[in-house]
């Protein structure tokens, strides 16, 4: 059977791929979408997206994706739930391997995303999904009237923590730094809200339980104090990890795994170019990330014309 060869091939339904997939098949472009998910990536767990223009009050994050998705299938991309694994090139067409099959293009737009560090303590992955998270969308309800501890000083971090307080009764936010390092707006919400409490200076070196977490061992920075805390939940936000590995080796990237692009996000390799928080950059958001697709979908776009 013969295979099918699409202009684009997109891997990563992201923010950044569905942007990319809108814009590949506004400019009529077979375009074809690889994402071993549901579509929407991170975004799709965040409860409240406030910054994203164009929404006052803001949207959910999974309604705003939903709307991108829905976008990208008006303009005829075409979807696959596969996991590509490997990709490679032969007489100048990019061959995926995903979910046991050969996705053929002659251009490549990687948006695959990242995933969440994990702390790498005793007890976090023994009790993940028994009272560790690092979805609070997806788990929230689940500590109704709780005691809960969110891990990071982040943007991430702290706006999940204010989500958290729909449920809990006390969120305990622990922090290395004696200050967070979320954006001003996010952290006077947290600082003002009474369901919130800070461990300053502080890491998590345990997490102890029996059938579910129980308490987590913290311990203090700068005096080397430990000290057993009750809690019912560990949300962990310490930073991200890029989903490169199906293609590490086939393009450049640093010392992290993120891809290096120049500033039109080609890669070392021309055909292939890298969007969203998959790439090595300066600021991960959803409007940056929607940027980046839209830049390289244009840019394959325009390879694919010899321009």
């Amino acid at each position: 059977m013969a295979e099918t060869l699409y202009d684009l091939a997109i891997i990563g339904a992201g923010p950044a791929g569905l942007t990319a997939a809108i814009y590949g098949g506004r400019a009529a472009l077979r375009t074809a979408v690889i994402e071993k998910g549901s579509p929407g990536g991170q975004a799709a767990t965040t409860y409240m997206v406030e910054n994203y223009p164009g929404f006052p009050g803001g949207i959910t994050g999974p309604e705003l994706m939903d709307k991108m998705e829905r976008q990208a299938r008006e303009y005829g991309a075409e979807f696959f739930t596969l996991e590509a694994s490997s990709i490679s090139e032969e007489a100048g067409r990019f061959h995926i391997a995903a979910g046991g099959r050969n996705i053929v293009a002659s251009s490549v737009v990687i948006a695959t995303g990242a995933r969440e560090k994990r702390l790498g303590v005793p007890g976090e992955l023994d009790f993940r999904g028994r009272g560790v998270s690092y979805c609070a969308t997806c788990d929230g309800a689940f500590f109704r009237e709780k005691k809960v501890i969110v891990v990071g000083g982040g943007d991430s971090a702290v706006e999940e923590a204010v989500f958290l307080t729909k449920f809990a009764a006390e969120v305990l936010i622990v922090h290395r730094r004696d200050q967070l390092r979320a954006a001003k707006a996010v952290q006077k919400k947290a600082l003002s809200n009474p369901k919130i409490k800070f461990a300053w200076n502080s890491v998590v070196e345990e997490i102890r339980g029996d059938q579910n977490v129980t308490s987590v061992v913290l311990r203090n920075v700068e005096n080397d104090e430990r000290a057993n805390v009750h809690t019912d939940g560990v949300f962990i936000y310490v930073g991200l990890v890029p989903n490169s590995e199906c293609v590490r080796g086939f393009v450049a990237t640093d010392d992290q795994g993120y891809i290096t692009t120049n500033e039109e996000l080609q890669t070392s390799r021309p055909g292939v170019f890298a969007a969203g928080d998959v790439r090595k950059k300066l600021l991960r958001q959803i409007s940056t990330a929607v940027g980046d697709g839209a830049l390289a979908a244009i840019k394959a776009e325009r390879y694919l014309l010899g321009v």
